[in-house]
C-alpha cells in the first residue's frame, strides 16, 4: 500500500500513474474534496511551446505529453494558442516569437479565421496549433472520480497519518526553498464574444491570458503575479486585468464577471517543479507555473521512485526530465 497525502493536482496524478504500475493507493487530505486545492485558479492551459518563452526545453519536451494523458481522464480542448499584441507592443510579439517554437506567424486576416471576435483587432500575431486547454475544477473531479471507480481509497476531510510514502501538500509542506506566488483570476460571462481558444495578449505590464471555459463562460488571469498576500483580490489588480481584456475585445467591458479568486500556490526560486526527499518522505511540489502541463510526467517520475524505492536526495524537474 502506498500512501499520499495531499489530494491535489500533485497527489491525484501521481496515485493515477500508480494505480496503471498496479500499486494498491490511499490518498488522504484535510480538506473537503476540492477545497484544499490552489488548482482551482489554475488556467488549465497545456501550451508548453508558449511556456518555452521563460521555461527550459525540458518543460516544452515533457509538457508535450499532457494533452494526450489528460485526454484520458476529462475533456480536452485541442485548438490550439492564439498570441497577439497591440501595435504598440509589436516588439512583444517578435521577442516571444524569437523565444519560442512550434508556432506560425499569422496575419490579421487569418487571425480572424481563426477567431472572428477579434477581426480587425490586430494586424499580426503567433498561433501554436499544437496547443490545448482544459477545464482545471472539472479536470480534478473527473481524475478523482476515476480513481475511486479503480479502486483508490481518497480520504476527504482526514488529515494523513505521520508516516507517508509521498507528500503533496503544496505550501503546507515546509519544504526548504518553497515559496508561495499569488495567483489572481476572474470567471467573465461574455456569450456574445465568443472566444475558441486560448489567447494571450502581450503586454508590458499585464501580461493577460483568456481560457474558454464553454457556454460564454472564460477565464482571465495574468500570467504572474510575485506576492505572497493572502488577502482577496484587490481592486487595482481586477482592474488591471479587465483592462487588459478590454485590451484584447472591447466586448468583455459588458461581461458579467461571476468570481473572482486569490492563492498562493507554491512555487521554487526557478518556477520548476521538484521530486525530493525531505523528513523521510517523497515530496512532489513546486507545480504553481507548469501545473496541469507537467504533471503528468512528474507524476511518472514520481510513481517509478515509488515504487523502486530510489532514495535520490533531490529530484528536480530539470534533472530527471
Amino acid at each position: 500500500m502506498i500512501r499520499i497525502a495531499g489530494a491535489g493536482l500533485a497527489g491525484l496524478a501521481t496515485a493515477w500513474e500508480l494505480v496503471k504500475r498496479g500499486s494498491e493507493v490511499t490518498v488522504h487530505d484535510a480538506a473537503e474534496p476540492g477545497a484544499g486545492s490552489v488548482s482551482r485558479y489554475a488556467g488549465g492551459m497545456l501550451a508548453p511551446f508558449c511556456e518555452g518563452e521563460s521555461a527550459p526545453e525540458d518543460v516544452v519536451r515533457m509538457g508535450r505529453r499532457a494533452a494526450a494523458w489528460w485526454a484520458e481522464i476529462t475533456p480536452v480542448t485541442r485548438r490550439g494558442t492564439l498570441v497577439v499584441a497591440p501595435p504598440r507592443d509589436r516588439s512583444e510579439l517578435t521577442r516571444f516569437a524569437r523565444r519560442t517554437t512550434g508556432h506560425q506567424t499569422v496575419s490579421g486576416a487569418e487571425i480572424a479565421a481563426l477567431e472572428p471576435a477579434l477581426a480587425g483587432r490586430f494586424s499580426q500575431g503567433l498561433f501554436f496549433a499544437e496547443e490545448a486547454h482544459l477545464d482545471p475544477r472539472r479536470a480534478l473531479r473527473d481524475l478523482a472520480a476515476l480513481l475511486q471507480r479503480r479502486g483508490v481509497d481518497i480520504r476527504y476531510s482526514t488529515r494523513a497519518p505521520a508516516q507517508v510514502d509521498l507528500v503533496c501538500t503544496g505550501g503546507a509542506a515546509q519544504v526548504p526553498e518553497l515559496r508561495p506566488v499569488r495567483g489572481e483570476m476572474a470567471l467573465l460571462q461574455a456569450p456574445e464574444v465568443g472566444i475558441t481558444r486560448t489567447l494571450r495578449l502581450l503586454h508590458p505590464r499585464v501580461p493577460l491570458y483568456l481560457v474558454p471555459r464553454g457556454a460564454g463562460v472564460c477565464m482571465i488571469g495574468a500570467t504572474m503575479i510575485e506576492s505572497g498576500s493572502t488577502r482577496p483580490i484587490t481592486l487595482r489588480s481586477l482592474s488591471e486585468l479587465l483592462n487588459a481584456a478590454y485590451a484584447l475585445h472591447p466586448g468583455l467591458a459588458e461581461a458579467s464577471v461571476i468570481e473572482t479568486g486569490a492563492g498562493l500556490r507554491p512555487a521554487f526560486p526557478d518556477n520548476l517543479p521538484r521530486l525530493l526527499r525531505h523528513d523521510g518522505a517523497l515530496h512532489l511540489n513546486g507545480l504553481y507555473r507548469h501545473g496541469f502541463l507537467l504533471a503528468p510526467a512528474m507524476a511518472a517520475r514520481a510513481a517509478d521512485l515509488l515504487i523502486s524505492g530510489t532514495s535520490h536526495a533531490d529530484h528536480r524537474q530539470r534533472h530527471t526530465a
